[in-house]
């Protein structure tokens, strides 16, 4: 079983940016995509971002976030970065990094890191 592990999160006010980063605990693993969700409190799960990071490198974005975030990702090392900007303190949540595997397709996600964003 691969374990993801985030990094980063934590604390800012509205109009900072945060910076979330996911790998697994092995970079021999690959992905097919990788994305982030958050969930609050709740409320389901949702998409935040997600990318094809064996393929094209294409893109998607909540609507919530477009313009705001940004994701990125490196596919030797297996590794998803969500740079936030402009938050706002509807962004509040625990983000979740998720991937599915490229030869198994199943899918695996990390154990949430809490972002929490003050007026």
């Amino acid at each position: 079983q691969v374990q993801l592990s985030e990094f980063g999160g934590g604390l800012a006010q509205a109009g900072e940016s945060l910076r979330l980063s996911c790998a697994p605990a092995r970079n021999t693993f690959k992905f097919d995509t990788m994305a982030w969700y958050r969930q609050v409190p709740g409320t389901p799960r949702q998409l935040v971002a997600r990318i094809n990071i064996s393929g094209d490198g294409s893109t998607t974005y909540a609507d919530s976030v477009k313009g705001r975030f940004t994701i990125s990702g490196d596919y030797a090392e297996s590794t998803v970065i969500l740079q936030m900007d402009k938050l706002k303190p509807e962004d509040t949540a625990v983000y979740y990094c998720h991937g599915i595997g490229l030869i198994s397709h199943r899918d695996y996600w990390g154990q949430g890191t809490q972002v929490t964003v003050s007026s």
